[in-house]
């Protein structure tokens, strides 16, 4: 039995009929969740969902196997077997390091600073906590991550309103907000197809897993 751990309902509906939890993206949640899957029985976890670009040459839809996580100061290991596999079912995708954040890395400025700090090609909120109860536990990880914001374009703030804790989006928070700052329309409509894009790129490889 392998746990899967998502950030969002969307990404948690591709996978029917898995052990999948989803963090809503809060980070106490993901570190509480990824540990009970451990002690539920999970021989190993998962981090799978949508990411933020890195890497310049990252665009939406691009799919990123993570080859380690660097998290809490430390680097930590994928399971060097799943990565061959998950390289040899998906030979478009990328592999490199996936930054474990416990924040949304908004700006395009935030997101050089974190790539010039660890190597890492994309961000989530998801992939430390599976890396670290794995690593407490000497159990397998791997990520996979589709690319959704790129490295040159930050997240609008409202957008940080439309997921709610339960990882289901919210449009009215959104709307009410737009009324407040309408400005904000373009850079959500593109985020929303930026997602859109990674969301079909994952979808495409669910029977992979």
């Amino acid at each position: 039995m392998i746990g899967i751990l998502v950030g969002m309902r969307s990404e948690a509906r591709l996978l029917p009929g898995r052990l999948v939890l989803c963090s809503g993206g809060r980070p106490e949640r993901a570190r509480a969740l990824a540990q009970r899957m451990l002690d539920e029985g999970a021989e190993g976890l998962l981090s799978f969902g949508i990411a933020g670009g890195l890497d310049p040459r990252l665009t939406p839809g691009n799919l990123v196997i993570g080859s380690a996580v660097a998290a809490g100061g430390r680097r930590l290991e994928a399971d060097a077997a799943w990565c061959r596999r998950l390289a040899a079912a998906l030979p478009g995708a990328c592999s490199g390091i996936i930054a474990g954040s416990d924040e949304v890395v908004a700006s395009a400025a935030a997101k050089a600073e974190l790539a010039a700090r660890c190597g890492a090609v994309a961000v989530d909120m998801e992939s430390g906590a599976v890396a670290e109860a794995c690593a407490r536990a000497g159990k397998p990880f791997a990520v996979l991550r589709a690319i959704a914001d790129p490295a040159g374009r930050g997240i609008p703030a409202l957008a940080m309103r439309g997921l709610g804790p339960d990882g289901e989006t919210r449009p009215l928070a959104v709307a009410a907000g737009l009324l407040r700052h309408p400005g904000d329309l373009p850079a959500l409509i593109r985020l929303g197809r930026d997602s859109q894009a990674a969301l079909a790129a994952l979808a495409a490889v669910g029977s992979v897993l």
